[in-house]
């Protein structure tokens, strides 16, 4: 009983101290200088939104930038993009206020990240009729691996891939095409995003193992580290009300799971 009242009172505490922070009307113009919340996401994965289009979009991105609009006061404004790439270029040309991506030690020096939210394994789709049965097959001469430009998958794998080659992709669709037509002998990214383009490539798998790990966190332009201490206690909040659970289950996510609140 005293955990569960203690466990009560803990996100209580948080919800007030969020609203605490949204109150402050310089928390607002730091994380929202135009008077709305502009939140990059990028199309057809489930760790940012689905289809943008729906009358009830799905993602975990999506829902939590809207979320984080509400609690902020402010209206909600998701800027939908093709491509990751340009969900990264925004938050660093302060064109969009908030993105949810890889918290990677490489975007840390271009963007300001809250504590993580989500926990995504690494991975790779295959064809159907692939001999390749697990992630230590991958680097081998004469084999092509596909990712997308801009990603954290591209960045690591340009510098640990010793013998295949790796071949950027516009988008992660583009990459699915890709492994489809034969030009590629795996493609390589969260499994978040690999089960989506599974269902699109026929008779493909996501090999089981891992070979790495997203954590994706809230991320802002640099210059409005003010607004960080309200972003870890939104992050805080949305982790210990079971928000983001809630939203990968309605987006379908999987290979992944939530963080544990600090």
């Amino acid at each position: 009983m005293w955990r569960r009242k203690f466990g009560f009172a803990f996100v209580v505490a948080l919800l007030g101290l969020v609203a605490a922070h949204a109150d402050d009307a310089d928390v607002k113009k730091t994380l929202a200088p135009t008077g709305s919340l502009r939140a990059a996401l990028y199309v057809g994965t489930p760790t940012s939104v689905l289809d943008p289009k729906a009358s009830e979009p799905r993602g975990v991105g999506y829902e939590l930038g809207k979320e984080l609009a509400r609690h902020l006061g402010v209206p909600y404004e998701p800027i939908v993009y093709p491509k990751n790439a340009d969900v990264q270029e925004s938050i660093k040309t302060g064109k969009a206020d908030v993105a949810f991506t890889n918290a990677s030690a490489a975007r840390q020096k271009e963007m300001d990240f809250g504590q993580p939210y989500l926990l995504i394994e690494l991975g790779y789709l295959v064809r159907g009729d692939s001999k390749i049965a697990a992630s230590t097959e991958i680097d081998q001469k004469g084999t092509k691996i596909g990712a997308a430009a801009g990603s954290t998958s591209a960045s690591t794998l340009s510098r640990d891939l010793k013998n295949a080659e790796l071949v950027l992709a516009t988008t992660n669709q583009t990459g699915a095409g890709m492994l489809a037509e034969g030009k590629i002998d795996a493609f390589a990214t969260n499994k978040a995003t690999l089960f989506e383009l599974a269902l699109k490539v026929p008779n493909s798998k996501v090999l089981p193992d891992r070979w790495g790990e997203e954590r994706h966190a809230i991320a802002i332009p640099k210059g409005r580290e003010n607004g960080l201490p309200y972003i870890k206690a939104f992050t805080q909040d949305v982790l210990a009300s079971g928000l983001v659970k809630a939203a990968m289950d309605r987006a379908g996510l999987r290979g992944a799971l939530p963080a544990k609140a600090e």
